[in-house]
């Protein structure tokens, strides 16, 4: 077990709104993020992680959009990208499997044309919810395995 970063802005979806709303906590449970519209449609696509290096990597070629516009739920300091599916991290009392790699979505060209290659390995990376509990903005993201 190692601490590997923190959780610095937590976002989820609402249904009838297209742009995710900023949370200072939010709490889940094997179906996903309770308050967000996607709770219980995919257990393997329940919280998007996302690093603050994908909005850097942006940033140096000129692409700047604020933070959630990835569609993440949890935005961190620690980049997640080199986990695989069975990698577990704990985040506050919750504990999250990696499952699958974020596939690039339409949106992303909306924002630039040349956001979707520059992030294709580099967008986010789906997690589901294996113990649940409270997650908050501050919370340490240690790396269990």
């Amino acid at each position: 077990m190692k601490n590997v970063g923190k959780v610095t802005t937590l976002f989820i979806s609402v249904q009838g709104s297209s742009t995710r709303i900023e949370k200072e906590l939010f709490n889940l449970d094997p179906k996903g993020i309770i308050e967000d519209k996607y709770y219980d449609t995919n257990i393997n696509r329940s919280v998007l992680l996302t690093s603050e290096a994908s909005y850097a990597l942006a940033s140096k070629h000129n692409i700047t959009f604020p933070f959630g516009s990835l569609g993440e739920n949890i935005l961190m300091d620690y980049n997640p990208y080199h986990l695989i599916p069975g990698d577990k991290l704990r985040i506050g009392e919750a504990i999250l499997e990696i499952s699958q790699n974020c596939t690039m979505c339409d949106h992303l060209s909306k924002i630039d044309e040349n956001l979707p290659t520059l992030l294709k390995d580099d967008r986010g990376i789906f997690a589901k919810v294996i113990e649940g509990g409270m997650i908050k903005k501050g919370d340490e993201i240690t790396l269990l395995s």
